[in-house]
């Protein structure tokens, strides 16, 4: 039933319950958190302590660990296996329209695509790139650098023309993408990229754009045409969006010019990056299995030259959000829509479309 406290000498009696004397039973002590205390330095020291109890703990573990891994392999036994951290992207719901290695009629998709004569080198990427009709501050500083980003992009000013316009004056002059730089409130918000001459055309919310001036020791791109990578489009609609990067890119890069333009997709979100890469030779001194450094035969300090990859950013640096993809070009009134993102969809975290 509980205790009570004798006003005396300030100890635990036990109560009696039917003439029978109860057992004492310690109290197991509750553990605080730190978010119950409303004292500030009480409580930030409380946290502090936790937290280093959790590290001391997980130091233990990982030791455990390497101590089990190292005995196996001493004994000739298998290691136990390393454990796999639960993500959202490898809890992801089931979807049927994720590619496979082994699927014909995705290849055979390939070949009659609104792609296949650019990707197959039949033609060269030429790409026209302008903006809205209220341009802003920032808008042609980044035009400018994805002039330096897309090799052979052409930029021509909106002016008054309508967008139906300017696509049927980019058939006639021979352009195989159309790039439109949509801002809003002086900061460019979306991005219109339309294939030439049969679409598809595809709008991309734009945010989280860092301008190369504004990137800490950046580097300056030079004309090399640039090796693309494409990450993480596995569904049959990313595999779209993939091509349809692809085909603003020629497909023969020069190594030489070490560029490298990747879009990497995670979470339907396409981040957009652009890196200078360079090899270099480092020297490592050697250990003996005791931890000192080894000797040659001279008795000098024996060194072992090893490659490292350093990358430089060049910028600019975007995110993509996929928003519509339309089949054709640009038609705001009769156009057929192959997929819309709409917020209904929504309906989980770890439902993800590209």
């Amino acid at each position: 039933m509980g205790y009570k406290r004798k006003k005396s000498e300030g100890e635990l009696e036990p109560e009696i319950e039917n003439g029978r004397k109860k057992p004492m039973m310690q109290k197991e002590e509750k553990e605080i958190l730190p978010s119950t205390i409303k004292n500030k330095e009480k409580r930030s020291e409380v946290h502090a302590k936790l937290k280093h109890q959790k590290k001391l703990e997980k130091r233990k573990k990982a030791k455990a660990r390497d101590a089990a891994e190292k005995r196996a392999l001493e004994l000739g036994e298998e290691p136990p296996p390393k454990m796999v951290p639960r993500t959202i992207e490898n809890t992801r719901e089931f979807d049927e329209t994720v590619c496979k290695p082994d699927d014909e009629e995705l290849f055979a998709g390939n070949d009659a695509d609104e792609f296949g004569a650019i990707l197959k080198r039949d033609r060269t990427p030429k790409v026209l790139i302008t903006t809205c009709r209220f341009n802003s501050s920032r808008g042609p500083a980044f035009i400018s650098e994805l002039l330096s980003v897309i090799p052979n992009a052409h930029y021509y000013k909106r002016g008054t023309y309508d967008l139906k316009k300017i696509v049927e004056y980019a058939n006639n002059k021979d352009f195989t993408s159309l790039i439109v730089v949509h801002t809003n409130r002086r900061e460019p918000d979306a991005l219109l990229i339309i294939g030439l001459p049969e679409g598809p055309t595809a709008h991309f919310k734009l945010s989280k754009l860092v301008l190369r001036k504004d990137i800490k020791n950046h580097g300056n791109p030079t004309n090399h045409k640039p090796e693309l990578v494409l990450n993480n489009f596995t569904t049959r609609l990313g595999h779209r969006i993939g091509r349809l990067i692809q085909s603003l890119f020629p497909q023969d890069p020069n190594f030489r010019g070490r560029r490298v333009v990747t879009f990497h997709n995670q979470r339907d979100f396409i981040f957009f990056r652009h890196h200078r890469y360079i090899f270099d030779r480092k020297e490592s001194k050697q250990t003996d299995s005791k931890g000192k450094e080894a000797k040659d035969a001279k008795g000098e300090k024996a060194s072992q030259e090893r490659v490292i990859a350093r990358l430089q950013e060049c910028g600019p640096r975007f995110t993509l959000k996929l928003t519509s993809l339309q089949h054709g070009t640009f038609d705001s009134k009769g156009g057929e829509f192959e997929w819309v993102h709409k917020p209904e969809m929504d309906t989980s975290r770890r439902r993800f479309f590209l």
